[in-house]
């Protein structure tokens, strides 16, 4: 176990190895580096991780992050609306924005089906979904979850809940790999996956 040699820099440390993909070490390392700049990037670094915490809201219409209650997204009149993306985080959101290969709007579950985890339908914003599609206004519905058995289970209760509208339900192209999660996808896999998508009933295998 390391020895600091101030509790300062351990309890930053703790703080800084608590996020994903920093172990101790790199904590470590950030927490010295931030030590040896000027003071004033500390605080700038600092009083922008608690402004974005306290000032993030989600958008109303699609649940991505955004600073107003309608994200620049949902309210851009360049977007196609009779088109929605289906993903299960916001990370998911910026990795399709980043193709340049979609120009309709999204719908952020914020999870996926899990019942090992505890987490059903009625955890997710499944029933937002489907009121969106009753409005009438959208005509497609792009599945694009991670090709996890999660991820498959869920795109088939969406399927199964959209049954009876008017709507096309399709599916990103297997282009992912299976097993992999959307926003770690690289952009042109990913952006291929949503051109080639298909309609939902052909992919499935019995």
């Amino acid at each position: 176990m390391t020895a600091y040699p101030s509790k300062l820099v351990e309890r930053a440390v703790e703080q800084l190895s608590s996020l994903p993909g920093i172990g101790r070490k790199s904590a470590l390392r950030l927490a010295l580096h931030l030590l040896g700049q000027p003071e004033g990037m500390a605080h700038s670094l600092a009083d922008s991780l608690v402004a974005m915490r306290d000032g993030i809201i989600y958008c109303r219409e699609c649940y991505n992050i955004s600073d107003t209650e309608l994200c620049p997204i949902c309210a851009s009149p360049a977007r196609d609306r009779s088109t929605v993306c289906v993903v299960q985080h916001v990370g998911d959101v910026l990795a399709i924005e980043n193709t340049g290969q979609y120009r309709g709007l999204y719908h952020v579950l914020g999870g996926v089906i899990s019942p090992i985890d505890g987490i059903g339908p009625e955890d997710l914003r499944i029933d937002e979904l489907i009121a969106r599609v009753a409005s009438g206004e959208v005509r497609e519905v792009i599945l694009a979850l991670g090709t996890t058995m999660e991820g498959d289970t869920t795109n088939f209760f969406i399927h199964r809940s959209l049954q009876g509208y008017e709507v096309q339900v399709s599916v990103i192209a297997r282009g992912i790999a299976i097993g992999d999660e959307i926003e770690y996808a690289d952009e042109v896999t990913l952006g291929r996956s949503i051109l080639s998508r298909t309609d939902f009933d052909h992919s499935i295998r019995f």
